[in-house]
């Protein structure tokens, strides 16, 4: 029953977003954000504010889930991952065949791409303060997967989870909360701060959006909800 915006700079939702509001950055055409072929990942908050306004009035009053799907670190092309401001890490491999690169510049590339990311979730933090007067805003940033950058001479992902190494399986998991959200859902950010180094997985993503969200429903799992242990009395789960 909540507003809901799927933004793409990736290769699209696998059918995840078909049902609601979406939008994909291949086509904004920005002079500065989308040079040499493909969008840097700002560009999923380039005229955001208006995208929110045309969701339904009714689903925006009770509340507001903005997915921005970023191009992140995808390799093998980690080089395209990082405009020249942020190539921090010199020499990088500047190719998509890491074969033609040592594994110090394959590495290189990888960690100008992460400077990226930080930037670019600073700045999405930097804008959902900017809201806080209309908004109690909250960021949950989560990877899909890691990556190889040679250890043991492997590359890339997707090798099968009983023989991935720890890179590939081990990724960051990154919250925010406003003063304002920490107060409507009872959430205290010192305790988060507290448990920022205990062990999480994917399974809590969907019960922890949940929680965040006020949801009651029989498939929530407070055991599961990252926020729960940090959150005032738990959700009751209703039948």
């Amino acid at each position: 029953g909540v507003a809901v915006h799927w933004r793409d700079n990736q290769s699209g939702c696998k059918g995840v977003c078909d049902r609601v509001a979406q939008a994909r950055t291949a086509a904004a055409g920005h002079p500065a954000l989308c040079a040499g072929g493909e969008c840097e990942d700002l560009i999923l908050l380039e005229g955001l504010d208006a995208r929110l306004d045309a969701l339904p009035a009714a689903a925006r009053a009770r509340g507001v889930v903005v997915v921005l799907h970023t191009m992140g670190s995808h390799g093998p092309a980690y080089f395209k991952r990082s405009p020249p401001p942020f190539k921090r890490f010199m020499p990088e491999c500047a190719s998509a065949s890491l074969q033609e690169c040592s594994r110090e510049a394959v590495v290189d590339a990888y960690d100008n791409s992460i400077v990226y990311t930080d930037h670019f979730l600073a700045s999405t933090i930097h804008w959902l303060q900017a809201r806080a007067g209309r908004y109690d805003p909250a960021l949950l940033y989560l990877s899909d997967h890691g990556e190889s950058l040679g250890e043991g001479n492997l590359y890339l992902h997707g090798m099968p989870y009983a023989l991935a190494p720890d890179e590939q399986k081990q990724v960051p998991w990154i919250q925010w909360v406003a003063a304002g959200f920490a107060q409507r859902s009872g959430v205290s950010s010192g305790c988060l701060r507290q448990m920022a180094q205990r062990p999480l997985s994917h399974d809590y993503l969907f019960h922890t959006v949940l929680g965040a969200l006020d949801v009651h429903t029989q498939v929530y799992r407070p055991e599961l909800d990252a926020y729960a242990p940090c959150r005032g009395p738990t959700l009751a789960a209703l039948p």
